[in-house]
């Protein structure tokens, strides 16, 4: 089964791994003996991810990117262990779409005539008004 990212980018669930531990914090005798937290590891550099993809996960300042190039992702918010496996995957596809996102190439644009003048007006304004702040000598 693939998880999908966009409508172009998909993986398959055979190239992450998904490893079920106890969950940290109290919660009685059920959390000492049930294993419900998860761990998703998922290696970028063997994914199939796109090449430009993988080059901006591995340069992000994630803490979850190994120096190996794996990602590790904990998932231990819910009661089941299949609902923390859920919430991994999504964390995950989270993760990888947000690293599709190219932010537009900027157009630098000049102030127009009206707006300089209305700077220059609204400063001289302000300027007068602190001159009549001032002590009066007399």
């Amino acid at each position: 089964m693939a998880v999908f990212i966009t409508h172009q980018i998909s993986i398959d669930e055979s190239e992450f791994s998904l490893t079920a531990t106890r969950s940290q914090g109290a919660g009685g005798q059920h959390v000492n003996k049930v294993a419900t937290a998860i761990y998703l590891r998922f290696d970028i550099n063997q994914s199939s991810l796109p090449d430009k993809i993988k080059t901006k996960l591995l340069e992000s300042n994630d803490t979850r990117i190994t120096s190996d190039g794996v990602m590790v992702i904990r998932a231990q918010n819910h009661r089941t262990q299949e609902q923390n496996k859920r919430d991994a995957i999504k964390r995950l596809a989270n993760v990888i779409k947000e690293s599709t996102y190219e932010k537009p190439v900027r157009k630098p644009t000049r102030p127009s005539r009206s707006s300089q003048r209305k700077r220059m007006d609204s400063k001289t304004k302000s300027g007068q008004q602190k001159q009549l702040r001032k002590k009066i000598d007399m």
